[in-house]
């Protein structure tokens, strides 16, 4: 088994996260599942009605009686925090502040309700404003990840993190999806991972099978980093882009972001339309690189207790290599 500082502060078995993923992606069943396996799940309430988190995060606990988290996207979502900590999370996982938020009040408030803070950067910066605001944890995220993502690496910007924090403990996000994802992680002093694209491969993901069976054919150089995803849905993110898979859809409109915004009504029907036909070359995936290491779609509790088995191994054969 591996313990470190995250296990051991959350009282949970593995230090494997899933990501807060916003449209419904994070749901209930998903972070039920990761957490009854033995990690952290996350239900993602950004954008959502306060009844939908409620009964997402009722629906994780149906599933399992270990630690849940909800995640927030705080720029354009702090509204929705009162209703999210009455659902008495065992964590506030957030992301995305815009710089005239106050951190130090929104974790404050978390603390109040018994919440452990959780807060993932794309850079340095936000991670020493998050820590100097309250946050327990930081997820320092690289540009290898899905969805919004910053422009630096993810072995840079954990390692840069883990040395200004400590010793708070910090999870390294983007590009991981195995064991030995893990294994690297630990060896940049994180005390984890966070996965989204490899939890989006699995039987409890809501995702249609084309857009699974999507991240399982990539080889992990088909996704873009861009902002059409933002032109679509009209939300202006801080300092952030997207990486997402590469279809004809996003190579339609790359470069063409504000006339897309002008017409996100009549690109939305044409959207909706190719997702009832399961047509992944006319859709909108977020995906991160990771996805070139994943083969298959395989349950929560599998993916989880491959993952740490290996790391495990992994670790166990570096300490022979040193004399």
């Amino acid at each position: 088994m591996i313990r470190t500082a995250f296990t051991e502060m959350l009282g949970i078995e593995h230090p494997v996260v899933s990501a807060g993923m916003g449209a419904g992606m994070a749901d209930g069943d998903l972070a039920g599942a990761v957490s009854h396996a033995g990690g952290l799940g996350v239900v993602g309430a950004s954008w959502l009605r306060p009844e939908q988190v409620a009964e997402m995060v009722a629906r994780a606990r149906e599933i399992t009686d270990r630690p849940i988290a909800v995640n927030l996207l705080l720029f354009g979502n702090e509204h929705l925090l009162d209703d999210v900590l009455r659902t008495r999370p065992a964590v506030l996982s957030t992301a995305w502040a815009a710089d005239d938020q106050d951190l130090a009040a929104i974790f404050a408030s978390a603390h109040e309700a018994g919440a452990k803070v959780m807060h993932m950067v794309p850079r340095l910066d936000d991670a020493e404003r998050a820590v100097e605001a309250g946050a327990d944890v930081v997820v320092a995220q690289g540009t290898d990840g899905g969805g919004h993502v910053g422009l630096v690496g993810t072995t840079v910007v954990v390692r840069q993190v883990v040395k200004a924090v400590s010793p708070i403990p910090v999870l390294a996000a983007g590009g991981l999806a195995d064991g030995a994802g893990l294994a690297a992680a630990l060896a940049l002093g994180a005390s984890g991972i966070l996965l989204g694209t490899r939890f989006l491969a699995t039987n409890e993901a809501p995702l249609d099978a084309y857009y699974k069976d999507a991240i399982v054919a990539s080889d992990g150089t088909d996704t873009v980093v861009t902002t059409v995803g933002e032109a679509l849905t009209g939300r202006d993110w801080p300092g952030a882009f997207a990486r997402v898979a590469r279809t004809r859809f996003v190579e339609e409109w790359l470069g063409r972001e504000p006339e897309l915004r002008r017409r996100r009504s009549e690109v939305w029907d044409r959207l909706e339309q190719a997702d009832a036909n399961a047509d992944a070359d006319y859709a909108l995936m977020w995906f991160g690189q990771s996805a070139g290491l994943i083969d298959s779609v395989a349950p929560v509790a599998d993916v989880v207790r491959q993952i740490v088995a290996d790391a495990e191994q992994i670790l166990r054969g570096v300490g022979d290599t040193v004399a």
